[in-house]
């Protein structure tokens, strides 16, 4: 149901009063399903390299990379793609229950190695994933060819 699905205003007037609200309105309940896409750098939601995992939901300095990856949502206009976001941090995302990334594509295969195999460090954000006890990835054979057998 719509009002079970939560998500942070990236529009609000004020971006870390809105940070400050959606963290607060997550204190009591219990997230039970996370979606997550993966950039290409190894960034989930807008985590990018770096992150503290300790992170609570924050706005983000997107980096040249992330604004290119996005601009197709923008006409291909890299000028249009915003320089920050809302984004729940590290801390919050490995609140919930259960985890699913989506990684599609040759150029999230290196990410998706880094996620799975590679150290737990804040150059590659998601392979905090490593350490949450229900995470299902699902990647086609292009994302996931640098781990296949």
């Amino acid at each position: 149901p719509q009002e079970n699905i939560h998500m942070p205003n990236g529009n609000a007037e004020d971006p870390a009063a809105e940070c400050e609200r959606y963290e607060a309105s997550l204190k009591d309940v219990t997230i039970d399903l996370q979606i997550l896409g993966l950039g290409t750098d190894g960034h989930i939601g807008f985590n990018e390299p770096g992150t503290s995992f300790e992170t609570l939901t924050h706005v983000a300095e997107l980096t040249e990379q992330t604004r290119n990856d996005n601009a197709g949502y923008f006409g291909g206009n890299i000028d249009l793609v915003p320089k920050q976001a809302i984004s729940m941090g590290l801390a919050t995302i490995m609140r919930a229950r259960s985890i699913v990334v989506i990684a599609t594509g040759e150029s999230k295969a290196n990410a998706v190695y880094n996620m799975i195999k590679g150290p737990m460090k804040s150059r590659c954000p998601a392979s905090i994933l490593q350490s949450h006890p229900r995470l299902t990835v699902i990647a086609d054979k292009a994302a996931a060819q640098r781990i296949l057998f």
